[in-house]
């Protein structure tokens, strides 16, 4: 495999170099390979969370037409469960 140069800000390079002191790192390529892990594994759980996502907009929009929204009734609702719950315990 060839050789990759890359350039590091200074704020970049101070970090590698902190991460080689504290000892969990013998090399910065080793520093550098984690990082690039670590940003493999964030985008593959991006894409499982989009795909899950959009999953369940699908099935929201399979289940039919929206009904309208009663703040009142739900109220209600709540009002009349909790008011059950007071009398049975």
């Amino acid at each position: 495999m060839p050789a990759m140069t890359i350039s590091l800000t200074r704020e970049l390079e101070l970090l590698v170099e902190k991460k080689i002191k504290s000892g969990l790192y013998p090399t910065a390529r080793e520093v550098i390979r984690e990082g690039l892990r670590l940003l493999d594994e964030r985008d593959r759980l991006y894409e499982a969370r989009l795909g899950d996502l959009q999953k369940e907009i699908r099935k929201g929009f399979a289940s039919g037409r929206a009904t309208a929204f009663k703040p009142e009734a739900l109220k209600k609702k709540v009002r009349s469960t909790l008011t059950r719950r007071r009398t049975a315990g």
